[in-house]
């Protein structure tokens, strides 16, 4: 049995959708620095022998890719803007991941916010060279976010395949978001003034 899916509206970008969607990102980019924070050393590049079986990325595989994506949509999206360098996965250390995600993020909140704003110097989301552009609007931002929460999804399970799983306070606390906001500098997060 079929289900109809349901008819979509012209997207409508309400008032303040820039100033939500940059806390949203920036809720997103401190889930990312809370699992590199907490993550086990031995779990970023584990030696062979405790590496889970089948051809996955490494943890820091994983976590450049992110890096290097977003570069990639700044890149192609903002060229205007101060590209980040890209991580190398084979030799990148937590902390430099940490840094490069710093900065990446500062630049796809840039990003967000010219293509959210309506400053109109932005026209269209590239997200890869194959992929058709698509117009500035909330469907970049959930892109965006789709993207990074897939991942973390795999860092998780990686995680916790070779034995060395993000403790509960990890896993729970990136459904904390109004402590994630907090930590973001936005007290109240998005809709804290409605």
């Amino acid at each position: 049995m079929r289900t109809r899916q349901p008819k979509l509206s012209k997207p409508v970008n309400p008032p303040n959708f820039a100033h939500a969607a940059l806390q949203i990102f920036a809720a997103n980019e401190r889930m990312n620095q809370f699992i590199i924070e907490h993550l086990d050393p031995a779990a970023w590049r584990p030696k062979s022998a405790v590496k889970p079986p089948g051809n996955v990325r490494t943890i820091a595989a994983i976590f450049t890719h992110m890096h290097n994506v977003r570069c990639k949509w700044v890149r192609l999206t903002a060229p205007h803007l101060n590209v980040p360098a890209q991580l190398n996965r084979t030799n990148c250390t937590p902390q430099q991941a940490r840094a490069g995600f710093a900065e990446s993020a500062a630049r796809c909140s840039d990003m967000l916010a010219e293509a959210l704003g309506g400053e109109g110097r932005i026209k269209k989301f590239l997200r890869d060279g194959w992929a058709k552009p698509w117009p500035p609007g909330p469907e970049m931002l959930c892109y965006m976010l789709a993207h990074e929460a897939h991942h973390r999804g795999q860092v998780f399970m990686l995680a916790h395949q070779l034995g060395l799983p993000l403790p509960h306070e990890v896993m729970y606390g990136l459904w904390n978001w109004d402590k994630l906001w907090k930590e973001c500098g936005s007290p109240g997060g998005p809709g804290a003034d409605l």
